[in-house]
């Protein structure tokens, strides 16, 4: 079993609330455009991890590498362009969550969607339409960043951050497709090594 995302501290991520989608590189910020998006075609209130790992799955190359090969991205995908039958039907009147952040605010009764900054620096229960396991993922790949000496975050931070928490939604449909996520965050951790090195960081 992974270890859950670990609640980080604005001080901790060298960010704050009024930084927004300072602390994204452009091609994540695209994918979070992406998943609100997709929120609202789907009729849902909150961006969730599975959200997050379609947006990531269609913009970002190097996610689509990381995880694995074309027949295997295909049945993913295939996972999860179906999320309004079978396992979604269970998701459409639940909030996605884990153990350490039991208690959410209700979302906005129109079901309204974010359409600001991403929340960094913010309590996941204060994160207005983001699930509490997607906001302290989107706080967790911005401080994968910072440890390996960059300012910006990017996709493959964010697909560890969202396949970090065995609870979280992107995690069962991954499972479901048949992807090994250990051996994921083993391959992310790896490559995240590779990049710090090239890079000059520590």
């Amino acid at each position: 079993m992974q270890p859950r995302i670990p609640r980080q501290s604005a001080h901790e991520q060298g960010t704050d609330r009024a930084g927004g989608d300072a602390g994204l590189s452009g091609e994540l910020a695209a994918v979070v455009a992406g998943a609100r998006r997709r929120v609202v075609r789907d009729g849902g209130r909150q961006v969730d991890t599975a959200h997050l790992l379609h947006s990531l799955l269609e913009s970002d190359p190097d996610v689509r590498a990381v995880i694995g090969d074309a027949p295997q991205l295909a049945r993913l995908l295939g996972y999860l362009v179906q999320r309004s039958i079978g396992y979604g039907l269970r998701w459409q009147n639940s909030v996605e969550d884990s153990g350490p952040i039991a208690v959410v605010h209700d979302p906005e009764p129109n079901g309204a969607v974010p359409t600001g900054p991403v929340p960094t620096g913010v309590d996941p229960r204060e994160a207005e339409g983001w699930s509490p396991l997607a906001a302290v993922a989107m706080q967790y790949a911005m401080t994968r960043a910072v440890l390996r000496g960059e300012d910006r975050a990017d996709g493959t931070d964010l697909l560890a951050a969202i396949v970090g928490d065995p609870q979280s939604r992107a995690v069962e449909v991954l499972g479901r497709a048949g992807v090994d996520v250990p051996g994921l965050l083993k391959r992310i951790d790896s490559r995240t090594g590779e990049y710090a090195a090239e890079g000059g960081a520590p």
